[in-house]
């Protein structure tokens, strides 16, 4: 019969420090996931509710905005002229530039040119003028609580000159673009 011999001090207090490290450990990576998901939830969130993040599909925006850049939206309630809109329409994502506001005149001449309250807007974003697909009466004005929307590039964008479209609520807004994140090497402020 074999005898059993009983463990020494040092192995029990090494059998101790092996258990409770695994206490610890298991404890670290307990509190590791708990923060990784807050910290996805917020991100979400954040995401979602703040500054929502859009791809860009379609060429009514370019030169400005091409198809495949990933652009970064923040809500709000101010905007001003010029201002890049991503709104809802027709379960989409539209985007946009804003021309003009609630009780303005909108006027486009055949060339193209916009005129907003008998003035021309100064329009540098875009290349190439075209009174594109308008079948709204002009000079046009623009009703309460709506805005009037266009796209940079005018000859291929359906926006707010084209009665199925139209002017563009406050609740249709999703948010102002500010900053584009993809392509890397388009990286920064869009305006």
């Amino acid at each position: 019969m074999s005898e059993r011999t009983m463990p020494d001090l040092e192995d029990l207090q090494r059998e101790l420090d092996r258990v409770r490290d695994k206490k610890r450990y298991r404890s670290a990576l307990k509190s590791t996931v708990y923060a990784l998901i807050t910290v996805s939830a917020v991100a979400v969130l954040v995401a979602t509710l703040l500054l929502p993040v859009l791809q860009i599909y379609g060429t009514s925006m370019t030169p400005t905005l091409a198809e495949g850049n990933i652009v970064v939206s923040v809500k709000g309630k101010q905007y001003t002229r010029g201002d890049i809109l991503a709104f809802y329409y027709n379960n989409k994502i539209l985007i946009k530039r804003v021309v003009a506001f609630p009780g303005e005149w909108v006027n486009i001449d055949t060339d193209g040119a916009v005129y907003v309250n008998g003035e021309r807007l100064n329009e540098p974003y875009v290349d190439q003028l075209a009174f594109g697909d308008c079948d709204i009466e002009l000079p046009y004005q623009v009703p309460d609580g709506k805005t009037f929307v266009m796209g940079d590039h005018r000859s291929t964008s359906q926006d707010s000159r084209t009665s199925a479209i139209g002017c563009v609520t406050e609740e249709q807004i999703v948010g102002r673009i500010v900053f584009r994140v993809w392509p890397l090497s388009e990286i920064g402020k869009v305006g």
